[in-house]
Protein backbone atom coordinates (compact mmCIF):
# COMPACT_ATOMS: atom_id res chain seq x y z
CA UNK A 1 0.00 0.00 0.00
CA UNK A 2 2.81 2.41 0.91
CA UNK A 3 4.49 1.68 -2.44
CA UNK A 4 1.26 2.58 -4.26
CA UNK A 5 0.98 5.83 -2.31
CA UNK A 6 4.60 6.64 -3.18
CA UNK A 7 3.84 6.04 -6.88
CA UNK A 8 0.81 8.35 -6.69
CA UNK A 9 2.95 11.04 -5.08
CA UNK A 10 5.67 10.69 -7.69
CA UNK A 11 3.13 10.75 -10.53
CA UNK A 12 1.49 13.91 -9.18
CA UNK A 13 4.92 15.56 -8.91
CA UNK A 14 5.87 14.54 -12.45
CA UNK A 15 2.51 15.73 -13.77
CA UNK A 16 2.72 19.08 -11.98
CA UNK A 17 6.31 19.77 -13.05
CA UNK A 18 5.66 18.74 -16.66
CA UNK A 19 2.51 20.85 -16.74
CA UNK A 20 4.39 23.94 -15.54
CA UNK A 21 7.23 23.43 -18.04
CA UNK A 22 4.76 22.83 -20.88
CA UNK A 23 2.84 26.02 -20.06
CA UNK A 24 6.05 28.07 -19.95
CA UNK A 25 7.29 26.72 -23.29
CA UNK A 26 3.86 27.02 -24.91
CA UNK A 27 3.30 30.61 -23.79
CA UNK A 28 6.84 31.60 -24.80
CA UNK A 29 6.21 30.15 -28.25
CA UNK A 30 2.85 31.92 -28.50
CA UNK A 31 4.48 35.26 -27.66
CA UNK A 32 7.13 34.73 -30.33
CA UNK A 33 4.71 33.80 -33.11
CA UNK A 34 2.31 36.58 -32.11
CA UNK A 35 5.13 39.12 -32.46
CA UNK A 36 6.26 37.58 -35.75
CA UNK A 37 2.92 37.05 -37.50
CA UNK A 38 0.72 39.96 -36.47
CA UNK A 39 -3.00 39.68 -35.60
CA UNK A 40 -4.34 38.54 -39.00
CA UNK A 41 -1.94 35.64 -39.65
CA UNK A 42 -2.05 34.71 -35.97
CA UNK A 43 -5.82 34.55 -36.38
CA UNK A 44 -5.49 32.15 -39.31
CA UNK A 45 -3.07 29.99 -37.33
CA UNK A 46 -5.24 29.70 -34.23
CA UNK A 47 -8.48 29.33 -36.12
CA UNK A 48 -6.92 26.28 -37.77
CA UNK A 49 -5.78 24.82 -34.44
CA UNK A 50 -9.13 25.53 -32.74
CA UNK A 51 -11.17 24.16 -35.64
CA UNK A 52 -9.33 20.82 -35.75
CA UNK A 53 -9.21 20.59 -31.95
CA UNK A 54 -13.02 20.65 -31.85
CA UNK A 55 -13.24 17.65 -34.18
CA UNK A 56 -10.46 15.82 -32.31
CA UNK A 57 -12.75 15.20 -29.34
CA UNK A 58 -15.03 13.09 -31.53
CA UNK A 59 -12.15 10.66 -32.09
CA UNK A 60 -11.49 10.09 -28.41
CA UNK A 61 -14.97 10.84 -26.91
CA UNK A 62 -13.62 10.29 -23.41
CA UNK A 63 -12.11 6.87 -24.13
CA UNK A 64 -8.77 7.77 -22.53
CA UNK A 65 -10.30 8.22 -19.06
CA UNK A 66 -12.15 4.92 -19.36
CA UNK A 67 -9.03 3.05 -20.53
CA UNK A 68 -6.96 4.39 -17.64
CA UNK A 69 -9.62 3.41 -15.11
CA UNK A 70 -10.17 -0.08 -16.54
CA UNK A 71 -6.46 -0.87 -16.93
CA UNK A 72 -5.88 0.23 -13.32
CA UNK A 73 -8.59 -2.23 -12.22
CA UNK A 74 -7.57 -5.16 -14.47
CA UNK A 75 -4.02 -4.71 -15.87
CA UNK A 76 -4.11 -8.15 -17.51
CA UNK A 77 -6.85 -6.94 -19.89
CA UNK A 78 -4.79 -3.99 -21.17
CA UNK A 79 -4.02 -5.54 -24.56
CA UNK A 80 -7.62 -6.58 -25.24
CA UNK A 81 -8.89 -3.21 -24.08
CA UNK A 82 -6.41 -1.35 -26.28
CA UNK A 83 -7.17 -3.48 -29.35
CA UNK A 84 -10.91 -2.93 -29.07
CA UNK A 85 -10.50 0.79 -28.37
CA UNK A 86 -8.21 1.26 -31.39
CA UNK A 87 -10.65 -0.57 -33.67
CA UNK A 88 -13.40 1.78 -32.55
CA UNK A 89 -11.14 4.85 -32.83
CA UNK A 90 -10.05 4.08 -36.40
CA UNK A 91 -13.71 4.30 -37.41
CA UNK A 92 -14.18 7.49 -35.39
CA UNK A 93 -11.06 9.02 -36.97
CA UNK A 94 -12.39 8.43 -40.48
CA UNK A 95 -15.80 9.88 -39.58
CA UNK A 96 -14.28 12.90 -37.76
CA UNK A 97 -11.88 13.72 -40.60
CA UNK A 98 -14.68 13.44 -43.16
CA UNK A 99 -16.94 15.70 -41.07
CA UNK A 100 -14.11 18.22 -40.62
CA UNK A 101 -13.28 18.30 -44.34
CA UNK A 102 -16.97 18.67 -45.26
CA UNK A 103 -17.48 21.49 -42.73
CA UNK A 104 -14.43 23.55 -43.75
CA UNK A 105 -15.50 23.30 -47.39
CA UNK A 106 -19.16 24.11 -46.78
CA UNK A 107 -18.15 27.22 -44.78
CA UNK A 108 -16.43 28.58 -47.90
CA UNK A 109 -13.00 29.32 -46.44
CA UNK A 110 -10.14 30.21 -48.86
CA UNK A 111 -7.74 27.55 -50.14
CA UNK A 112 -4.95 28.50 -47.71
CA UNK A 113 -7.17 27.89 -44.67
CA UNK A 114 -8.29 24.54 -46.11
CA UNK A 115 -4.67 23.47 -46.59
CA UNK A 116 -3.81 24.53 -43.05
CA UNK A 117 -6.76 22.54 -41.68
CA UNK A 118 -5.80 19.41 -43.63
CA UNK A 119 -2.20 19.58 -42.35
CA UNK A 120 -3.41 20.25 -38.80
CA UNK A 121 -5.68 17.20 -39.05
CA UNK A 122 -2.51 15.05 -38.99
CA UNK A 123 -1.94 16.29 -35.45
CA UNK A 124 -5.63 15.90 -34.67
CA UNK A 125 -5.61 12.19 -35.52
CA UNK A 126 -2.16 11.23 -34.22
CA UNK A 127 -2.61 13.09 -30.91
CA UNK A 128 -5.85 11.23 -30.27
CA UNK A 129 -4.17 7.84 -30.70
CA UNK A 130 -1.19 9.01 -28.63
CA UNK A 131 -3.62 9.93 -25.86
CA UNK A 132 -4.92 6.36 -25.91
CA UNK A 133 -1.41 4.89 -25.65
CA UNK A 134 -0.56 7.18 -22.75
CA UNK A 135 -3.87 6.19 -21.10
CA UNK A 136 -2.52 2.64 -20.83
CA UNK A 137 0.61 3.94 -19.07
CA UNK A 138 -1.56 5.92 -16.66
CA UNK A 139 -3.48 2.73 -15.94
CA UNK A 140 -0.17 1.17 -14.89
CA UNK A 141 0.35 4.15 -12.53
CA UNK A 142 3.13 5.73 -14.55
CA UNK A 143 3.21 9.36 -15.66
CA UNK A 144 6.94 9.99 -15.74
CA UNK A 145 7.58 8.85 -19.32
CA UNK A 146 4.49 10.67 -20.57
CA UNK A 147 5.67 13.82 -18.79
CA UNK A 148 9.04 13.60 -20.54
CA UNK A 149 7.35 13.04 -23.90
CA UNK A 150 5.03 16.01 -23.48
CA UNK A 151 7.96 18.33 -22.73
CA UNK A 152 9.93 17.07 -25.77
CA UNK A 153 6.74 17.56 -27.83
CA UNK A 154 6.65 21.25 -26.83
CA UNK A 155 10.38 21.68 -27.44
CA UNK A 156 10.04 20.27 -30.98
CA UNK A 157 7.27 22.77 -31.70
CA UNK A 158 9.36 25.62 -30.26
CA UNK A 159 12.62 24.77 -32.06
CA UNK A 160 11.13 23.93 -35.47
CA UNK A 161 8.72 26.85 -35.21
CA UNK A 162 11.60 29.26 -34.57
CA UNK A 163 13.38 27.90 -37.65
CA UNK A 164 10.26 28.36 -39.80
CA UNK A 165 9.82 31.94 -38.55
CA UNK A 166 13.49 32.79 -39.06
CA UNK A 167 13.43 31.47 -42.63
CA UNK A 168 10.03 33.10 -43.25
CA UNK A 169 8.59 29.84 -44.65
CA UNK A 170 4.96 30.80 -44.06
CA UNK A 171 1.88 29.50 -42.25
CA UNK A 172 1.76 26.11 -43.95
CA UNK A 173 5.18 25.16 -42.60
CA UNK A 174 4.35 26.67 -39.22
CA UNK A 175 1.32 24.38 -38.91
CA UNK A 176 3.47 21.51 -40.19
CA UNK A 177 5.68 21.87 -37.09
CA UNK A 178 2.69 20.73 -35.02
CA UNK A 179 2.36 17.65 -37.20
CA UNK A 180 6.09 16.93 -36.83
CA UNK A 181 5.85 17.08 -33.03
CA UNK A 182 2.74 14.86 -33.10
CA UNK A 183 4.56 12.26 -35.20
CA UNK A 184 7.34 12.12 -32.59
CA UNK A 185 4.89 11.81 -29.70
CA UNK A 186 2.91 9.12 -31.51
CA UNK A 187 5.90 6.83 -32.02
CA UNK A 188 7.37 7.65 -28.61
CA UNK A 189 4.13 6.55 -26.91
CA UNK A 190 4.10 3.34 -28.96
CA UNK A 191 7.66 2.53 -27.88
CA UNK A 192 6.68 3.00 -24.23
CA UNK A 193 3.69 0.73 -24.70
CA UNK A 194 5.60 -2.06 -26.44
CA UNK A 195 8.96 -1.88 -24.66
CA UNK A 196 7.95 -0.78 -21.16
CA UNK A 197 4.56 -2.45 -20.70
CA UNK A 198 4.90 -5.31 -23.23
CA UNK A 199 1.48 -4.50 -24.69
CA UNK A 200 1.07 -5.42 -28.37
CA UNK A 201 -0.82 -3.05 -30.66
CA UNK A 202 -3.29 -5.24 -32.52
CA UNK A 203 -6.74 -4.22 -33.75
CA UNK A 204 -9.35 -6.52 -32.24
CA UNK A 205 -13.02 -6.59 -33.14
CA UNK A 206 -15.03 -7.93 -30.23
CA UNK A 207 -18.59 -6.75 -30.74
CA UNK A 208 -19.74 -7.42 -27.17
CA UNK A 209 -16.63 -5.92 -25.62
CA UNK A 210 -16.75 -2.79 -27.81
CA UNK A 211 -20.43 -2.28 -26.94
CA UNK A 212 -19.63 -2.45 -23.23
CA UNK A 213 -16.74 -0.06 -23.76
CA UNK A 214 -19.02 2.44 -25.50
CA UNK A 215 -21.59 2.17 -22.69
CA UNK A 216 -18.93 2.98 -20.08
CA UNK A 217 -17.56 5.85 -22.20
CA UNK A 218 -20.85 7.71 -22.79
CA UNK A 219 -20.91 9.70 -19.48
CA UNK A 220 -17.29 10.78 -20.03
CA UNK A 221 -17.79 11.59 -23.72
CA UNK A 222 -20.78 13.89 -23.29
CA UNK A 223 -18.98 16.13 -20.80
CA UNK A 224 -15.74 16.06 -22.85
CA UNK A 225 -17.59 17.10 -26.03
CA UNK A 226 -19.42 19.93 -24.26
CA UNK A 227 -16.21 21.17 -22.66
CA UNK A 228 -14.24 21.10 -25.93
CA UNK A 229 -16.98 22.94 -27.81
CA UNK A 230 -17.21 25.53 -25.04
CA UNK A 231 -13.45 26.14 -25.07
CA UNK A 232 -12.91 26.51 -28.81
CA UNK A 233 -16.18 27.53 -30.48
CA UNK A 234 -15.63 31.21 -29.63
CA UNK A 235 -12.57 31.26 -31.91
CA UNK A 236 -14.58 29.71 -34.75
CA UNK A 237 -17.43 32.21 -34.24
CA UNK A 238 -14.92 35.08 -34.27
CA UNK A 239 -13.46 33.83 -37.53
CA UNK A 240 -16.88 33.58 -39.17
CA UNK A 241 -18.46 36.74 -37.74
CA UNK A 242 -15.51 39.13 -37.32
CA UNK A 243 -12.53 37.88 -39.36
CA UNK A 244 -8.97 36.63 -38.86
CA UNK A 245 -7.67 39.87 -37.32
CA UNK A 246 -10.02 39.62 -34.36
CA UNK A 247 -9.23 35.95 -33.87
CA UNK A 248 -5.60 37.03 -33.46
CA UNK A 249 -6.54 39.88 -31.11
CA UNK A 250 -8.64 37.52 -28.97
CA UNK A 251 -5.88 34.93 -28.73
CA UNK A 252 -3.81 37.22 -26.49
CA UNK A 253 -6.24 37.19 -23.51
CA UNK A 254 -7.23 33.60 -24.30
CA UNK A 255 -3.64 32.34 -24.12
CA UNK A 256 -2.86 34.32 -20.97
CA UNK A 257 -5.89 32.82 -19.23
CA UNK A 258 -5.06 29.36 -20.59
CA UNK A 259 -1.45 29.60 -19.38
CA UNK A 260 -2.48 30.64 -15.87
CA UNK A 261 -4.74 27.61 -15.46
CA UNK A 262 -1.75 25.45 -14.54
CA UNK A 263 -2.09 26.89 -11.01
CA UNK A 264 -5.53 25.43 -10.19
CA UNK A 265 -4.84 22.35 -12.34
CA UNK A 266 -1.75 21.49 -10.33
CA UNK A 267 -3.58 22.25 -7.08
CA UNK A 268 -6.61 20.07 -7.87
CA UNK A 269 -4.36 17.23 -9.08
CA UNK A 270 -3.52 16.63 -5.41
CA UNK A 271 -6.87 17.89 -4.10
CA UNK A 272 -9.13 15.44 -5.96
CA UNK A 273 -7.85 12.19 -4.36
CA UNK A 274 -8.27 13.75 -0.90
CA UNK A 275 -11.84 14.86 -1.66
CA UNK A 276 -12.71 11.38 -2.94
CA UNK A 277 -11.32 9.79 0.21
CA UNK A 278 -13.09 12.17 2.60
CA UNK A 279 -16.41 11.71 0.75
CA UNK A 280 -16.24 8.05 1.73
CA UNK A 281 -15.25 8.32 5.39
CA UNK A 282 -14.97 11.88 6.73
CA UNK A 283 -17.61 14.44 5.68
CA UNK A 284 -16.37 17.06 8.19
CA UNK A 285 -12.86 16.93 6.76
CA UNK A 286 -14.36 17.09 3.26
CA UNK A 287 -15.98 20.44 4.12
CA UNK A 288 -12.78 21.78 5.69
CA UNK A 289 -10.70 20.74 2.68
CA UNK A 290 -13.16 22.38 0.28
CA UNK A 291 -13.12 25.63 2.30
CA UNK A 292 -9.32 25.70 2.30
CA UNK A 293 -9.23 25.05 -1.44
CA UNK A 294 -11.62 27.94 -2.10
CA UNK A 295 -9.60 30.24 0.20
CA UNK A 296 -6.28 29.35 -1.46
CA UNK A 297 -7.68 29.84 -4.97
CA UNK A 298 -9.14 33.24 -4.03
CA UNK A 299 -5.82 34.30 -2.50
CA UNK A 300 -3.93 33.25 -5.65
CA UNK A 301 -6.35 34.64 -8.25
CA UNK A 302 -7.19 38.13 -6.93
CA UNK A 303 -3.70 39.71 -7.18
CA UNK A 304 -3.25 38.20 -10.66
CA UNK A 305 -6.58 39.64 -11.82
CA UNK A 306 -6.09 43.15 -10.46
CA UNK A 307 -2.41 43.21 -11.41
CA UNK A 308 -3.13 42.29 -15.03
CA UNK A 309 -5.97 44.84 -15.26
CA UNK A 310 -3.58 47.60 -14.16
CA UNK A 311 -0.64 46.35 -16.27
CA UNK A 312 -2.66 45.33 -19.34
CA UNK A 313 -1.26 48.11 -21.55
CA UNK A 314 2.31 47.10 -20.63
CA UNK A 315 1.60 43.39 -21.09
CA UNK A 316 0.17 43.94 -24.57
CA UNK A 317 3.36 45.75 -25.60
CA UNK A 318 5.12 42.37 -25.31
CA UNK A 319 3.16 41.39 -28.42
CA UNK A 320 4.01 44.60 -30.40
CA UNK A 321 1.82 47.59 -31.23
CA UNK A 322 -0.49 45.66 -33.59
CA UNK A 323 -2.25 44.15 -30.57
CA UNK A 324 -3.36 47.35 -28.79
CA UNK A 325 -6.99 46.38 -29.44
CA UNK A 326 -6.43 43.41 -27.13
CA UNK A 327 -6.07 45.60 -24.01
CA UNK A 328 -9.78 45.86 -23.18
CA UNK A 329 -10.55 42.20 -24.05
CA UNK A 330 -7.70 41.20 -21.73
CA UNK A 331 -9.01 43.37 -18.90
CA UNK A 332 -12.51 41.90 -19.30
CA UNK A 333 -11.41 38.29 -19.71
CA UNK A 334 -9.03 38.31 -16.75
CA UNK A 335 -11.92 39.07 -14.37
CA UNK A 336 -13.27 35.61 -15.18
CA UNK A 337 -10.06 34.08 -13.76
CA UNK A 338 -11.47 33.99 -10.22
CA UNK A 339 -14.45 31.95 -11.41
CA UNK A 340 -12.22 29.70 -13.53
CA UNK A 341 -10.01 29.01 -10.51
CA UNK A 342 -12.93 28.40 -8.14
CA UNK A 343 -14.69 26.18 -10.70
CA UNK A 344 -11.75 23.77 -10.49
CA UNK A 345 -12.47 23.28 -6.78
CA UNK A 346 -16.25 23.10 -7.24
CA UNK A 347 -15.97 20.69 -10.17
CA UNK A 348 -13.52 18.48 -8.27
CA UNK A 349 -15.93 18.32 -5.33
CA UNK A 350 -18.88 17.35 -7.53
CA UNK A 351 -16.89 14.67 -9.36
CA UNK A 352 -15.42 13.30 -6.13
CA UNK A 353 -18.90 13.05 -4.62
CA UNK A 354 -20.47 11.16 -7.55
CA UNK A 355 -22.19 14.20 -9.06
CA UNK A 356 -20.69 13.85 -12.55
CA UNK A 357 -24.12 14.03 -14.22
CA UNK A 358 -24.77 17.41 -12.59
CA UNK A 359 -21.39 18.64 -13.83
CA UNK A 360 -22.34 17.51 -17.34
CA UNK A 361 -25.73 19.24 -17.19
CA UNK A 362 -24.06 22.41 -15.94
CA UNK A 363 -21.57 22.30 -18.80
CA UNK A 364 -24.43 21.80 -21.28
CA UNK A 365 -26.19 24.90 -19.92
CA UNK A 366 -22.97 26.92 -20.06
CA UNK A 367 -22.28 25.76 -23.64
CA UNK A 368 -25.78 26.84 -24.75
CA UNK A 369 -25.30 30.23 -23.05
CA UNK A 370 -21.88 30.59 -24.68
CA UNK A 371 -23.21 29.91 -28.17
CA UNK A 372 -26.08 32.38 -27.82
CA UNK A 373 -23.92 35.06 -26.20
CA UNK A 374 -21.11 34.69 -28.75
CA UNK A 375 -23.46 34.97 -31.72
CA UNK A 376 -25.05 38.15 -30.31
CA UNK A 377 -21.97 39.84 -28.83
CA UNK A 378 -19.31 38.96 -31.42
CA UNK A 379 -21.49 40.34 -34.22
CA UNK A 380 -21.66 43.67 -32.37
CA UNK A 381 -18.43 43.92 -30.38
CA UNK A 382 -16.04 41.42 -32.05
CA UNK A 383 -13.17 40.35 -29.68
CA UNK A 384 -14.65 42.37 -26.81
CA UNK A 385 -17.91 40.44 -27.25
CA UNK A 386 -16.07 37.10 -27.03
CA UNK A 387 -14.34 38.30 -23.85
CA UNK A 388 -17.64 39.32 -22.25
CA UNK A 389 -18.98 35.86 -23.08
CA UNK A 390 -16.03 34.23 -21.28
CA UNK A 391 -16.81 36.27 -18.16
CA UNK A 392 -20.57 35.60 -18.27
CA UNK A 393 -20.27 31.85 -18.85
CA UNK A 394 -17.62 31.22 -16.20
CA UNK A 395 -19.74 33.14 -13.69
CA UNK A 396 -22.73 31.01 -14.75
CA UNK A 397 -20.72 27.79 -14.29
CA UNK A 398 -19.73 28.94 -10.81
CA UNK A 399 -23.32 29.78 -9.82
CA UNK A 400 -24.65 26.46 -11.13
CA UNK A 401 -21.95 24.49 -9.29
CA UNK A 402 -22.30 26.38 -6.00
CA UNK A 403 -26.06 25.70 -5.98
CA UNK A 404 -25.23 22.03 -5.46
CA UNK A 405 -22.37 22.33 -2.96
CA UNK A 406 -24.60 23.00 0.14
CA UNK A 407 -26.51 19.82 -0.69
CA UNK A 408 -23.27 17.82 -0.40
CA UNK A 409 -21.47 19.47 2.53
CA UNK A 410 -22.05 22.04 5.25
CA UNK A 411 -19.26 24.52 4.74
CA UNK A 412 -18.49 27.87 6.35
CA UNK A 413 -19.30 30.41 3.61
CA UNK A 414 -18.52 33.30 6.00
CA UNK A 415 -14.92 32.09 6.28
CA UNK A 416 -14.56 32.18 2.50
CA UNK A 417 -16.09 35.67 2.30
CA UNK A 418 -13.72 36.93 5.04
CA UNK A 419 -10.75 35.58 3.10
CA UNK A 420 -12.02 37.25 -0.08
CA UNK A 421 -12.38 40.60 1.72
CA UNK A 422 -8.86 40.40 3.20
CA UNK A 423 -7.40 39.33 -0.15
CA UNK A 424 -9.30 42.13 -1.90
CA UNK A 425 -8.02 44.75 0.55
CA UNK A 426 -4.43 43.51 0.17
CA UNK A 427 -4.76 43.46 -3.62
CA UNK A 428 -6.12 47.02 -3.56
CA UNK A 429 -3.01 48.22 -1.71
CA UNK A 430 -0.89 46.30 -4.19
CA UNK A 431 -2.46 47.84 -7.31
CA UNK A 432 -2.16 51.40 -5.96
CA UNK A 433 1.59 50.79 -5.65
CA UNK A 434 1.77 49.04 -9.04
CA UNK A 435 -0.12 51.90 -10.74
CA UNK A 436 2.59 54.41 -9.72
CA UNK A 437 5.56 52.08 -10.25
CA UNK A 438 4.63 50.84 -13.73
CA UNK A 439 5.78 54.08 -15.37
CA UNK A 440 9.10 53.98 -13.54
CA UNK A 441 10.20 50.32 -13.56
CA UNK A 442 10.28 47.24 -15.77
CA UNK A 443 6.99 45.29 -15.78
CA UNK A 444 8.65 42.16 -14.35
CA UNK A 445 10.23 44.08 -11.45
CA UNK A 446 6.91 45.80 -10.75
CA UNK A 447 5.16 42.39 -10.72
CA UNK A 448 7.64 40.98 -8.19
CA UNK A 449 7.34 44.02 -5.92
CA UNK A 450 3.54 43.99 -6.22
CA UNK A 451 3.36 40.29 -5.35
CA UNK A 452 5.59 40.74 -2.31
CA UNK A 453 3.52 43.69 -1.05
CA UNK A 454 0.29 41.73 -1.55
CA UNK A 455 1.38 38.74 0.53
CA UNK A 456 2.90 40.92 3.25
CA UNK A 457 -0.37 42.86 3.57
CA UNK A 458 -2.44 39.68 3.46
CA UNK A 459 -0.34 38.09 6.20
CA UNK A 460 -0.67 41.25 8.32
CA UNK A 461 -4.46 41.14 7.90
CA UNK A 462 -4.58 37.49 8.93
CA UNK A 463 -5.47 36.22 5.47
CA UNK A 464 -3.17 33.24 5.96
CA UNK A 465 -0.99 31.76 8.67
CA UNK A 466 2.34 29.99 8.83
CA UNK A 467 0.46 26.69 9.06
CA UNK A 468 -1.28 27.45 5.74
CA UNK A 469 2.06 27.96 4.00
CA UNK A 470 3.31 24.62 5.35
CA UNK A 471 0.10 22.94 4.21
CA UNK A 472 0.52 24.26 0.66
CA UNK A 473 4.18 23.20 0.72
CA UNK A 474 3.19 19.66 1.66
CA UNK A 475 0.49 19.61 -1.02
CA UNK A 476 2.74 20.71 -3.86
CA UNK A 477 6.24 19.60 -2.86
CA UNK A 478 5.86 16.58 -0.63
CA UNK A 479 2.57 15.46 -2.22
CA UNK A 480 1.52 13.74 0.98
CA UNK A 481 -1.52 11.53 0.50
CA UNK A 482 -3.72 11.37 3.59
Amino acid sequence: MSEKITNIAKNTSYFTLALIIQKIISFTYFTIIARSLGPEDLGKYYFTVSFTTIFAIFIDIGLANVITREVAKTPEKAEKLLGSALTFKVLLAVISFSAMAFTINILGYPELIKQLVYISSISMILDSFTLTFYAISRGFHNLSLESIGSIIFQLIILSTGLFVLRENLGLIWLIATLALASIFNFFYSIIILVKKWKVKIILKYDKVFIKSLIAITIPFSIYAIFQRLYTYLDTVFLSILAGDKYVGIYQVPFKIIFALQFLPMAFTASLYPALSLYWQNNKDQLAITFERAMNYLIIISLPIILGIIILADKIILLFKSGYTEAILPLQITIISLIFIFLNFAVGSLLNACDKQKINTMNMAAVLAASIISNIILIANFKAIGASITVLITNLLMFILGMRIVPKIIKFDSKSIIKTAVKAGASALIMIILVFYLKVLLNIFIVSIIGGAVYFICLYALGGFRKEDVLSVYESFIKKRIV
